[in-house]
């Protein structure tokens, strides 16, 4: 971690967000203090084996069963606990599914897209059998996703901690639009917003499911953060400028306030996670 940091300064990076895939002894290094400061903590970090040998970030707080999600929330507040002694106040968080992994409709859909049959009888075929699998199931999920996020963001408001609840990268997941309006309602953005992923929607929209005008500009108000990548095919966490994404829109609709988060994929290489910030600013992102 300490390599990281340095890295993080020399590529010219203000902040840095700390991955749910970060075991404690790192994050704990970069809450130490010093430069780069931490914006934000990705829940549940610090990553740590499960009981039942998953990672924390399995545990699912949309599940229907209420130990899985006694233990979503519990690990979610230990990240809470984590931002809020270190005086961070955002904590990113990822709000469950339909079920706890990418239903194989979607793996169908998506073996479509890579295959380029993105279009004609089969494609539509798909999009509307996954559609309609989750209009059918997603009802009691949510219910049980809107009420951790109750219980969370009335713990994370205790400490001085703002929630951005993201949205994701597969269709069983929540939010979807009209789900992330609904479920933020109640809540000021200092309480819960949005933490916008470029990438998961962009994904989403080129497999036909989600288009990003259902996004945004409707919840452009509620944006706390953003993470940014680009997006080759239906591939993501790119290096900004090593893909296809429209950052000029995105560059549109993204509050000047948002929180800028550039979350790439470890094995891009140094040279482009170090031009990106001057790539995103000729873009008129950062």
């Amino acid at each position: 971690m300490a390599r990281f940091r340095d890295a993080a300064l020399e590529f010219g990076y203000e902040a840095v967000e700390v991955s749910h895939s970060t075991a404690e002894p790192g994050l704990r290094e970069l809450l130490r203090g010093g430069a780069p400061r931490v914006s934000s903590l990705h829940a549940p970090t610090p990553y740590r084996r499960l009981d039942d040998g998953r990672h924390n970030g399995d545990a699912n707080l949309a599940s229907d069963d209420q130990t899985e999600r006694r233990l979503a929330l519990a690990e979610t507040k230990r990240t809470i606990d984590f931002a809020a002694e270190a005086g961070v106040g955002y904590v990113v968080i990822h709000l469950g599914g339909v079920g706890d992994r990418r239903d194989a409709r979607e793996e169908a859909l998506r073996d479509l897209f890579d295959a380029g049959k993105r279009d004609g009888p089969a494609w539509e075929a798909a999009q509307a059998e996954l559609r309609n699998w989750r209009a059918v199931n997603a009802p009691r999920f949510y219910e049980a996703a809107r009420r951790s996020l109750e219980a969370l963001a009335d713990y994370a408001a205790a400490r001085g901690v703002a929630l951005g609840l993201e949205s994701r990268l597969n269709y069983h997941e929540f939010p979807h639009p009209e789900e992330a309006l609904s479920l933020l309602a109640p809540y000021e953005n200092g309480v819960a917003g949005f933490w916008l992923d470029v990438g998961h929607c962009e994904v989403q929209s080129r497999l036909g499911m989600i288009d990003w005008r259902a996004w945004l500009p409707r919840l452009s108000s509620r944006i706390l953060g953003c993470h940014l990548h680009d997006v080759r095919g239906i591939l993501d966490h790119r290096y900004p400028g090593n893909g296809t994404l429209d950052w000029e829109f995105i560059a549109s609709v993204l509050p000047a306030n948002a929180i800028r988060v550039l979350e790439i994929d470890q094995r891009e290489p140094d040279a482009g996670v170090a031009a990106a910030p001057a790539f995103l600013h000729e873009k008129g992102i950062v």
